[in-house]
């Protein structure tokens, strides 16, 4: 396991990757929801800065156009693929972002849902599954495995979801705090759903939520309820291999300091081999 950070897209997008090595970093996700920059320079520019700088670009994290409240009343209207009115033009934009992603050669590609259904006879559940059907097989054109980021549905509901779509080239991207920010499981006992399907990982801490309308606060990794010293044993025991990807949605000076913390933290973990019981 490799530690490495999000990445935003953008102009700039040689300083972000020469900022990633400075911290000692050699891997990332790449995150955009500007549909702007889907372009053919902007792939070539990429490509061209992970070659100067040796980077390796694991996933590519699409967004999606219109409203967007990370809460559990108005989340539910707007969020992902749930919400009728935008589902159309979203799916149009995470098509539009694995072709980006193919240009760039990127494998996994990476996005919220949003909430999922729990009933699985609920009309709106089975409109969502039949859409990502349809990203699953532009995906599996491109050569690219379609993940869902935790955090909106249960494990159970996920599971359900990807054995519904039924195509080979489904998996997860955890982000534990997700879980933990949303109310919906603690996430080291999520990989005894879904672990199999696991093929990225958010490094995040979080709390959970203290009341039913706002999700948990987002906390520097090792001060939240995310267990890390059990996850990453358990990550080892079921086969993973992959990359911890840090995650800090703040700014600044602060962001920085959290995502140097976190990183030593997280290599610290992956290096013992001290089992916990």
């Amino acid at each position: 396991m490799r530690v490495g950070t999000l990445v935003e897209l953008s102009e700039n997008i040689n300083e972000k990757f020469e900022e990633l090595r400075l911290l000692g970093m050699e891997c990332c996700q790449l995150l955009s929801w500007n549909e702007d920059y889907f372009t053919e320079e902007m792939a070539e520019r990429v490509k061209e800065a992970t070659k100067k700088h040796k980077v390796d670009v694991t996933a590519f994290w699409c967004g999606w156009p219109g409203p967007k409240t990370w809460d559990f009343y108005d989340g539910q209207l707007t969020l992902g693929l749930i919400p009728k009115e935008f589902r159309n033009a979203r799916l149009k934009t995470l098509l539009h972002g694995s072709d980006f992603a193919r240009k760039m050669h990127i494998r996994d590609f990476v996005t919220h849902v949003g909430y999922l259904p729990e009933n699985p006879y609920d009309k709106n559940y089975k409109e969502v599954i039949e859409a990502l059907k349809q990203l699953a097989n532009r995906c599996k054109t491109n050569g690219q495995n379609f993940l869902f980021e935790t955090g909106q549905e249960t494990p159970v509901t996920l599971l359900r979801a990807i054995e519904d779509i039924g195509s080979d080239n489904l998996g997860i991207n955890l982000d534990p705090a997700n879980l933990i920010m949303y109310g919906k499981a603690n996430p080291i006992d999520s990989l005894e759903v879904f672990g199999k399907y696991v093929l990225g990982i958010h490094g995040k801490d979080g709390l959970y939520p203290t009341d039913g309308r706002r999700l948990g606060r987002e906390v520097s990794l090792g001060m939240g309820r995310v267990n890390y010293p059990v996850l990453i044993q358990r990550l080892k025991e079921i086969g993973y291999s992959g990359d911890i990807t840090i995650e800090r949605e703040i700014s600044g000076d602060e962001q920085t300091k959290d995502i140097i913390a976190a990183k030593e933290l997280l290599e610290k973990l992956i290096n013992d081999n001290e089992m916990i019981i």
